[in-house]
């Protein structure tokens, strides 16, 4: 029993790495949400079910082929990795900045569509009235949509989180299992699969992950309750 509780220095890497991936990507992710959930919502163009589609693909995609997109796309001999590592000498693929990237890209489309259907939500008659007043258009979206709309951005922020704890196809493909840089929970948890007799050691980070996912749940859940009273007050 004690043995549960006997955190490596691995394992304790592999959570903190988590954490730190999980809030950075989704704060990377969010004003290019709130952005584009408000472009999506507020515009009827020809072509928009098209974005959309293209936007949300990672949602749909098998987690290891946007991996492999993107290694094709920004690895050393990529695209624009090539390029970007001749003329810098930056290699994204197979560092923490590739986990950090794969984790934005799968958690994006979930951000952006809450953070979209949550502006859609909201009465453009409040808006139109504010411009009426001669409030600009930023200063409209600031004061009065941003805030209406808040329950489903904290919403957003969160689910990206939590899809970042939970990413593992996209991470091992272009960012690669190395511990102490890009070895996340996930990834700990299936090395840990691969050796004989480590069922402990397993059991233990895939109750941690449960726990971090839980209470990214309950907190998600608690502050969207209170954005939905201060809105209605």
């Amino acid at each position: 029993m004690t043995d549960l509780f006997n955190f490596t220095a691995s394992d304790l890497s592999a959570i903190s790495l988590s954490l730190k991936v999980a809030i950075w990507s989704s704060i990377i992710a969010l004003p290019f949400a709130i952005a584009i959930g408000w472009f999506l919502a507020r515009n009827h163009f020809r072509g928009k079910a098209l974005l959309e589609g293209v936007i949300h693909l990672p949602l749909v995609l098998p987690p290891v082929v946007t991996g492999y997109l993107l290694l094709i796309i920004l690895g050393t001999n990529g695209v624009l990795g090539k390029w970007l590592y001749d003329l810098t000498g930056i290699r994204i693929a197979f560092s923490f900045y590739a986990a950090l990237l794969a984790s934005v890209v799968v958690s994006f489309p979930l951000i952006t569509r809450s953070i979209r259907l949550a502006i859609e939500l909201v009465d453009e008659k409040y808006e139109e009235a504010a411009r009426t007043l001669g409030a600009s258009r930023v200063k409209t979206f600031l004061s009065i949509t941003l805030p209406m709309a808040s329950p489903g951005i904290i919403s957003g922020f969160i689910l990206g989180f939590a899809r970042s704890l939970g990413e593992f196809g996209a991470t091992i493909t272009f960012a690669g299992n190395i511990e102490g840089e890009t070895q996340t929970l996930p990834l700990a948890v299936y090395s840990y699969m691969q050796v004989p007799g480590q069922d402990t050691a397993t059991f233990r980070l895939v109750m941690i992950s449960v726990l971090l996912s839980l209470l990214a749940m309950i907190v998600a859940e608690f502050l969207n309750r209170r954005a939905i009273k201060r809105s209605r007050k």
